[in-house]
């Protein structure tokens, strides 16, 4: 039983309309997940499904008596009620006695612990959460959720998932946390090129059917190319169109003709850039950081490598932003250094985004950084990189206060890049990115040749991306976990107390903890993988020597052909040496297992 249906809505803000007659039904206890590039019209869909906005033309159809709660992506309270008011303003009055408790537990959970501040104080991310309790609280048919998980911490997000999962009722939402996706979802939304497809999946399904519909686009295409070829062909022999048979051909050239082109999906693609680094990078001794009575850092020390990958965990204001700015030099400890290379160039993304000047245009935005950049592929315009992040001639020219939130970051993302930085530091990246711009800025951490500290509460992007975590706990302690946040999860259950006994936690600073050892989820994933990736290079390799030997008189191709071997060769053996040592460590941990 569909509880609304959308059907042929269109909405503009330009030209080009950002959702072209779409229609989407949503069935009573369907979990559907909205996913797309930034600025496709996700958020934009689900304040018309809301009524938020109107939609230029199509109509909402609802089953009478829904009931719907919105969540918006921005808050924005003021005023004076105090917090607990402001969460329990949807619930009818006769009613608000009963839900007080709930409403109260709801706002611990989230960390909001002053029911009585008012909400006129409080920060971006706080309001957020309250907005988050006020939607849970509410009873309705339908629970619409703009990024719910951003400014919520990992056990938050956690808990919530559960909520979720156990909650009665259909719910629809924006989030570009792929775990969450993959464990909360029913069915997979995507908007994309003002267009809607669904998938009756949840995120891991959504990825396998994706695949197939791109696959069957692309041999549809293939074979209409072909027909057209083979038409093309016949009528440049001259045939003329006398008969039946010769007319029907001359009109299915035409119709081929005139069908649109199956269009490539546009792909963010990011090159490692980065500026030489030497042998010192950052060491950071003995840190101490407080505020007031409150300690924040308590004797952290760490040799930062040129090829580290940390992520930093901890509950909201424990402290990791501030650390970032501590290694950055914006803000000084109590106690304790950073050394920093004589070499080294940070780039530091962080959460407000910097500066960025509404009226400014985005091609200006970028070009205040760097009028061209020394890229893999050779020297790129700033024109160019940003066609490469997806903004196109037009958008190029527009004020960067019309785009969305997740375009600016992604604008933000690349002005720091073309600063050309060797050691990244990145304060909650995954806020407000679509999902595929994160999983091209994780793969293009794989080959960023220098070091890589995150902070993130983003559980996905911590298993792809960090070898070690760092995590905030006992209040102001840093203790280290070798893997992602999978792997530190898995440690912290084995170190669960038996009957009651306090865990034994080791404080970090900066050294390995003795424990077993382990394959890492990212280790894991890549050892599983890698026998198919070799046998791809060496099949590889024996072509480019079968070409070779073909072109043996031609110098021109033989250059390239030569290049190319050399190439291939030095990926293979970069794979040989990673194979020896993952199978010798998946022995090692076979032989301490039995």
């Amino acid at each position: 039983m569909n509880l609304l249906t959308a059907q042929q809505i269109t909405k503009s803000y330009g030209v080009t309309p950002l959702l072209d007659g779409v229609t989407l039904g949503i069935g009573d206890n369907e979990k559907i997940g909205v996913i797309g590039q930034n600025g496709a019209g996700k958020s934009t869909l689900l304040k018309i499904i809301a009524g938020v906005e109107e939609p230029d033309a199509g109509e909402i159809t609802k089953m009478n008596g829904l009931h719907i709660g919105y969540l918006p992506q921005n808050p924005d309270f003021r005023g004076e009620r105090s917090v607990l008011l402001q969460a329990m303003a949807g619930i009818e009055q006769q009613n608000r006695e009963a839900a007080e408790y709930e409403c109260k537990a709801i706002l611990t959970r989230l960390g909001v612990n002053d029911l009585g501040q008012k909400v006129g104080e409080l920060s971006g991310g706080q309001k957020k959460r309250v907005a988050l309790a006020a939607a849970l609280v509410t009873q309705v048919d339908l629970l619409i959720l703009d990024e719910p998980t951003n400014h919520i911490d990992n056990e938050m997000i956690e808990w919530l998932e559960d909520y979720l999962r156990r909650y009665k009722g259909a719910l629809l939402m924006i989030t570009h946390d792929r775990y969450f996706l993959d464990r909360v979802t029913n069915r997979i939304v995507e908007v994309a090129g003002g267009s809607l497809y669904s998938y009756e999946a949840n995120y891991s399904g959504f990825l396998s059917l994706k695949a197939q519909r791109e696959e069957s686009l692309a041999a549809s295409a293939r074979k209409r190319q072909a027909l057209l070829r083979k038409e093309l062909a016949w009528i440049q022999r001259g045939a003329k169109a006398r008969g039946t048979k010769a007319r029907f051909r001359v009109e299915r050239f035409e119709e081929l003709s005139a069908q649109p082109a199956q269009k490539k999906a546009q792909g963010l693609e990011l090159r490692s850039l980065s500026s030489r680094l030497g042998k010192k990078i950052i060491e950071i001794e003995g840190i101490f950081k407080s505020y007031g009575e409150r300690t924040l850092i308590k004797d952290f020390s760490y040799n930062l490598l040129r090829d580290d990958r940390l992520g930093l965990i901890g509950p909201n204001g424990c402290g990791k932003s501030t650390l970032l700015k501590i290694i950055l030099g914006l803000v000084s400890p109590d106690s304790g250094q950073v050394e920093k290379g004589a070499t080294v160039k940070i780039g530091y993304f962080s959460q407000e985004c910097g500066e960025m000047d509404p009226s400014q245009r985005v091609i200006d935005y970028i070009k205040d950084t760097a009028l061209n950049i020394q890229t893999p592929d050779g020297v790129l315009s700033a024109s160019q990189m940003l066609e490469t992040f997806l903004f196109t001639p037009d958008m190029q020219y527009t004020a960067v206060g019309k785009l969305s939130g997740g375009e600016r970051r992604r604008l933000y993302l690349l002005r720091i890049l073309m600063d050309a930085p060797n050691v990244l530091l990145l304060d909650e990246p995954t806020n407000d990115l679509d999902i595929e711009t994160l999983t091209v800025l994780e793969d293009y951490l794989d080959t960023f040749p220098g070091a890589v500290i995150a902070v993130s509460h983003d559980r996905y992007f911590l298993d792809r991306v960090a070898r070690q975590v760092f995590v905030f706990e006992d209040g102001s302690v840093l203790t280290g976990y070798v893997g992602g946040y999978s792997d530190y999860l898995s440690c912290r259950k084995e170190e669960e107390p038996e009957r009651g006994a306090p865990a034994r936690k080791v404080p970090a600073a900066g050294r390995q903890r003795e424990r077993k050892l382990r394959l890492s989820f990212k280790e894991q994933r890549e050892l599983e993988t890698i026998d198919g990736e070799i046998a791809a290079l060496e099949e590889a390799l024996q072509e480019n020597e079968r070409q070779l030997a073909e072109q043996a008189s031609n110098y021109a191709a033989l250059q390239g052909l030569t290049a190319e071997k050399e190439g291939l060769q030095a990926q293979l053996d970069e794979k040989m040496e990673r194979w020896v040592y993952l199978n010798d460590l998946a022995q090692r941990i076979a032989e301490q297992d039995s």
